[in-house]
């Protein structure tokens, strides 16, 4: 009989599905019990109160405590110590998949294998000769294979543009990402089944939507918040430096709105933006930068001064959002998408609300 204080790995991840489910009934929670998330988090990286990382293995004291708690690990860091990949945080994870409404024998196509984690889980509910996996890094493939097999899970799984899908494995009763996307690639909708459900991260939110016929799709987002791996691209610099020459105008918009209540519209209407935040003394935000991939900076003072940039005017689409949304942060499940031929749309409370295009993949 195992005692409740036993840390051995059976004994961890049985408490650990358990406290993922929550009583409920997910089908998916027995796939979390059976499989080992040590098989395929072998190594992570923390970062100490310096903000320096360290590795963290297998026999390290709290290894295994940290590979079972409701903790995203990072697993890879670029030539920057930048992190390049993780194994998301379980409860997101067992969202998701709740979301797909998948059963034994649906074809799942999975954009990022990662770690190989997620495919093991899918492996374990819908059989490995349903489950096809991609990612763009084939060392990141290779060493994922072997983990599965450990497992004996052997999901077809290759090194790839993701967004490609696999026609060869077509047609997918779901589809699901697990890295961040700015709308769904068309070539997944393509190759999946009139009815097909696909679950995917866009901005800072996780979509799900239905396919129906002729390459169209609609639903909502779900209302957890979600922070993936984005996929790597080449981003030019910010240029603060040149936002220094200009005096700026006065602005309405609190710069704390966008670290708090507009960060989720901002990830809609700016895709694949990124910010940062200076603070003063006594730790307080003092102001925000914001730019995009092609250059565009703004920055804003908390003394109401804004500046911008560059060929796209972000805090002019920073003001459209305020006054779109003036009280509150507005829950993600009133936002929705519908995809046609002709596009991409995410909209909020209605498609015919404020809505904005979703360009890039």
């Amino acid at each position: 009989m195992t005692e409740p204080n036993d840390t051995s790995s059976s004994a961890l991840r049985a408490r650990f599905a358990a406290s993922l489910g929550g009583g409920g009934q997910s089908q998916w929670v027995g796939a979390f019990s059976r499989v080992p998330r040590e098989h395929f988090v072998p190594s992570f990286y923390q970062q100490d109160e310096n903000g320096r990382w360290y590795e963290v293995s297998e026999g390290d004291p709290g290894y295994l405590e940290a590979v079972y708690s409701d903790t995203a690990l990072t697993t890879q860091l670029g030539e920057h110590g930048i992190p390049t990949s993780s194994s998301s945080e379980p409860r997101l994870m067992l969202t998701m998949l709740d979301a797909l409404d998948a059963e034994p024998g649906h074809r799942l196509f999975e954009l990022g294998l990662g770690t190989g984690y997620n495919a093991a889980l899918a492996s374990s509910l819908l059989g490995s000769d349903n489950v096809v996996s991609v990612d763009v890094d084939p060392d990141l493939v290779r060493l994922a294979r072997k983990r599965l097999e450990r497992g004996r899970y052997r999901p077809y799984v290759f090194a790839g543009d993701g967004t490609e899908g696999c026609p060869d494995r077509a047609p997918y009763d779901r589809v699901i990402a697990t890295a961040a996307l700015r709308r769904i690639p068309p070539a997944l909708l393509s190759q999946a089944r009139a009815g097909a459900v696909v679950v995917a991260p866009i901005g800072f939110g996780v979509a799900k939507v239905t396919v129906s016929a002729g390459g169209e799709a609609t639903g909502r987002f779900l209302p957890v918040p979600a922070f993936f791996m984005p996929r790597r691209r080449p981003v030019k610099s910010p240029d603060f430096a040149g936002l220094e020459a200009q005096s700026g105008r006065a602005t309405s918009v609190r710069a704390t709105d966008l670290l708090d209540r507009l960060r989720f519209p901002l990830s809609l209407a700016l895709p694949g933006h990124r910010s940062c935040s200076w603070r003063d003394e006594a730790g307080e935000v003092s102001g925000v930068g914001l730019w995009t991939e092609d250059g565009s900076t703004a920055t804003v003072h908390v003394s109401g001064r804004a500046r911008q940039t560059g060929p796209r005017r972000l805090w002019d689409t920073v003001e459209e959002l305020a006054s779109v949304f003036p009280d509150g942060a507005p829950a993600r499940e009133d936002f929705g998408l519908t995809v046609t031929p002709a596009g991409q749309r995410a909209w909020y409370r209605g498609p015919d609300g404020p809505s904005w295009v979703l360009d890039g993949s």
